[in-house]
């Protein structure tokens, strides 16, 4: 069993009956009384962020978890089915488990993080940025760019993505998949 010495960001641990990812922490020493460490810790499943104190020398439940690389292959309903590129093996994950299934196409690699000890996947997580060629978009106006406006266009993957105006059909555009928004055009 591990104390709260060993606390470090990106730590996981048992906390009432959950998995926690450690996101910040602060060991604190006030003038009266014992010695605590704030922390803030991320729900492995949810992805929610909560606050809490644990006092100092507290015991905790280390958990051991593993990134592993597959790659997207095909939908079929609300299962996505993918390949572990280390022995090849298919398997499928719910689309829940999934940090932005809006944005995957056929051959997407993404990290897998699975619990080490029962062997069942946490999360799917698709690479910061990815690369997604525009199939519609209505025709930017020139002279229109006094402000920052933006229009819907959308991707080769089906999903909608406001993008300026000089962006057109056919051209390919960088994502960021944790909020969804466009990033920048990318030069063939």
């Amino acid at each position: 069993m591990a104390t709260t010495a060993d606390f470090k960001n990106g730590l996981v641990i048992n906390h009432n009956g959950e998995l926690f990812s450690i996101v910040e922490f602060q060991h604190v020493k006030p003038g009266k009384g014992g010695a605590f460490v704030r922390t803030k810790l991320r729900n492995v499943k949810t992805g929610k962020v909560i606050p809490h104190t644990f006092n100092a020398g507290v015991k905790i439940d280390i958990q051991r978890v593993e990134r592993r690389p597959y790659q997207y292959l095909y939908k079929d309903g609300s299962d996505y089915h993918f390949m572990n590129l280390q022995n090849f093996e298919q398997t499928y994950f719910d689309e829940s488990l999934i940090n932005a299934p809006q944005f995957l196409k056929d051959g997407q690699e993404v990290e897998v993080l699975f619990h080490s000890e029962t062997e069942t996947p946490l999360s799917c997580e698709l690479p910061a940025y990815v690369e997604l060629t525009i199939t519609y978009t209505e025709p930017g106006e020139k002279g229109n760019t006094a402000t920052n406006a933006l229009k819907d266009a959308t991707v080769e993957t089906g999903a909608i993505v406001r993008v300026p105006l000089f962006i057109n059909e056919g051209e390919t555009i960088r994502v960021d998949t944790r909020s969804g928004d466009y990033s920048e055009r990318v030069k063939a």
